[in-house]
């Protein structure tokens, strides 16, 4: 005899089943609180204590970590941690805070400083931190308290904030998402020839240095790579406001660059923007590369390009935009989006250049020209598609180098006419 039993029952209970096996489980009343890392505050590194007591107890934490490779969280607080200077970010150790770049700054409810994963600076003595090799900086702002945001005269030159190591080579290195407040230097990988850094990330990093230097390498090899940087003089607007114009001017007067590089093997620099800097970008003579996607904003010279060999120093620029229109010394002469002198070769591919007056700098409000063209060896130029505007001379091309080659094809000068040009001193 066979019996026929229903089917629904068993259906129902089949899918009851079913949702109580992919139901989670409720976590326990009392579960602790878990962070993925260590915080810096299980080493005792707090608001409240004295910049040489968070020295001490932070670099006791970074010792832990590298024999480990363990990341260290700075646990966000709504009082940054005072610290004095001469840390050192040891070999295999990264340092993590909450942040993404936060380019107006962050803020407190009731007090005029920001808030979040920050440190605050306390003296001018050391750099600040000093970089290892397979080290990483994520998250973090760094707050100079006693900076001056409007006497040029009270400006407090300390050392770069962020440093390579000139004891052990800093190779693989990881710099991101970082926010520097009143810092006079920012990240300064100008290494020694005999102690060279290599494969430096710099990705997603705001501020606005005082001595117009933000990030600076030398003798990297293996690459470097500054990606997606933004330096302005407001980035503490949310908290402090921004630097007065006195300030700005006296940075441009610095006659320095917000971005320089040299002794590099195929330097990549994507996603740059500078305010209120005499220069843009600096190439040095023993580089070569690729610069694309950027902009250059009120400064003298937007790029400075030189070439110590017709071999292997060549640049490949594009899809940028530069606006030159100041000079410390008020000379019209002075201002040139474009500076090339040396050797080697520079295309460059839908670069606009304009200008004009801005309000929070002292300026001329054009430049004398788009390209500025010196020296007396041998080099190469091709622009294609590149705007040219605001510029005082007749010809956009300043040529004083008799020994340059030149070609410019679809480009358009200031009385928006195309202009083409071949120059050949051989033929």
């Amino acid at each position: 005899m066979i019996q026929m039993i229903s089917s629904v029952p068993l259906i129902a209970l089949f899918v009851a089943c079913a949702f109580a096996a992919e139901a989670p489980a409720a976590p326990p009343a009392t579960e602790p609180r878990t962070i993925p890392m260590k915080s810096i505050q299980d080493f005792q590194v707090l608001p409240t204590n004295d910049p040489a007591t968070n020295k001490t107890n932070l670099q006791k934490a970074i010792d832990w970590a590298s024999e480990r490779g363990a990341a260290l969280y700075v646990e966000p607080s709504p009082d940054p941690y005072p610290i004095a200077s001469g840390i050192i970010l040891k070999t295999n150790v990264s340092l993590i805070g909450a942040q993404g770049p936060v380019g107006r700054g962050t803020r407190h409810p009731t007090k005029p400083q920001p808030v979040g994963s920050v440190f605050a600076i306390a003296d001018d003595k050391e750099p600040f931190i000093t970089t290892e090799a397979a080290t990483r900086l994520q998250g973090i702002q760094f707050w100079y308290p006693k900076q001056t945001l409007s006497d040029p005269k009270k400006i407090i030159e300390y050392p770069p904030t962020i440093q390579a190591s000139k004891i052990h080579s800093a190779q693989g290195v990881t710099l991101r998402d970082l926010t520097f407040y009143g810092e006079f230097i920012a990240m300064d990988f100008n290494c020694p020839p005999g102690q060279i850094c290599e494969q430096i990330l710099i990705e997603d990093c705001y501020g606005y240095p005082l001595s117009g230097q933000f990030v600076r390498i030398d003798y990297c090899y293996d690459i470097p790579r500054i990606l997606h940087c933004h330096i302005n003089p407001a980035n503490q607007r949310l908290f402090a406001g921004g630097f007065s114009k006195a300030v700005i001017d006296s940075v441009i007067a610095r006659k320095t660059f917000a971005y320089a590089i040299d002794h590099t093997d195929n330097a990549q620099v994507i996603d740059v923007f500078t305010f209120g800097t005499f220069g843009g970008i600096h190439l040095g003579s023993e580089t070569y590369g690729q610069l694309t996607n950027f902009n250059f904003d009120c400064v003298t010279i937007g790029i400075h390009k030189l070439g110590g060999s017709n071999v292997n120093r060549n640049w490949q620029i594009a899809q940028g935009s530069i606006i030159a229109n100041t000079s410390p010394d008020q000379k019209q002469e002075d201002i040139h989006p474009i500076l090339i002198e040396g050797q080697g070769h520079t295309a460059i591919t839908n670069v606009e250049a304009f200008s004009g007056n801005n309000p929070v700098l002292t300026n001329l409000a054009h430049s004398q020209d788009f390209l500025c063209v010196r020296g007396d060896k041998k080099l190469t130029i091709s622009l294609f598609g590149c705007r040219m505007r605001n510029y005082t001379t007749d010809n956009p091309l300043t040529i004083e180098n008799p020994a340059a080659i030149i070609q410019a094809i679809g480009c358009i000068d200031k009385h928006e006419e195309p202009f083409n040009l071949i120059v050949d001193p051989q033929k």
